[in-house]
């Protein structure tokens, strides 16, 4: 730990409203210029959507349960009394962030639409500009030994 950390990575608003932008801003453009990923329902879809839900679900329930057991905040503006790095945080260091990525396609795919698919770069990059590298900066900081070896070791997404 540094002698002086910031208190916290200063993510200003919760992450997930940027994928629920996306997926609002996605399915008003729908509403005005349909673009349909299939024009006739097909048996695929629904065993995507479930199966993309699913692992939304399962990852993000293991992330907060470990962010639960080791006492650390969820929330991005608050500070991080642990390093976790053990469950999906041993394949991903942002299990979180590919668990809402995965329930985006999900929606977008039950949406039945292209819109939200186009819009999810840009939902992507806010992600990464405004919130993980903010959040990667703090880490640096506050665990100066464990974070940049977890970083070497372990990719960004997947």
């Amino acid at each position: 730990m540094t002698p002086n950390p910031p208190p916290h990575p200063g993510v200003r608003f919760p992450p997930p409203f940027v994928y629920a932008a996306g997926i609002l801003v996605g399915w008003l453009l729908d509403r005005r210029w349909p673009w349909r990923i299939t024009a006739h329902p097909s048996w695929w879809q629904p065993v995507a959507v479930a199966a993309l839900i699913a692992f939304a679900f399962v990852i993000a329930a293991s992330a907060m349960t470990l962010f639960w057991r080791a006492r650390t905040s969820l929330i991005p503006n608050r500070p991080a009394s642990a390093f976790v790095a053990s469950g999906p945080y041993r394949f991903t260091r942002n299990p979180m962030y590919l668990s809402m990525t995965a329930l985006y396609l999900g929606v977008a795919l039950a949406l039945n639409s292209w819109w939200p698919m186009v819009l999810l770069p840009i939902v992507l990059l806010i992600i990464q500009r405004a919130v993980i590298a903010r959040e990667e900066r703090y880490l640096r900081q506050r665990f100066p030994d464990e974070y940049p070896a977890y970083c070497q070791r372990v990719r960004r997404w997947l």
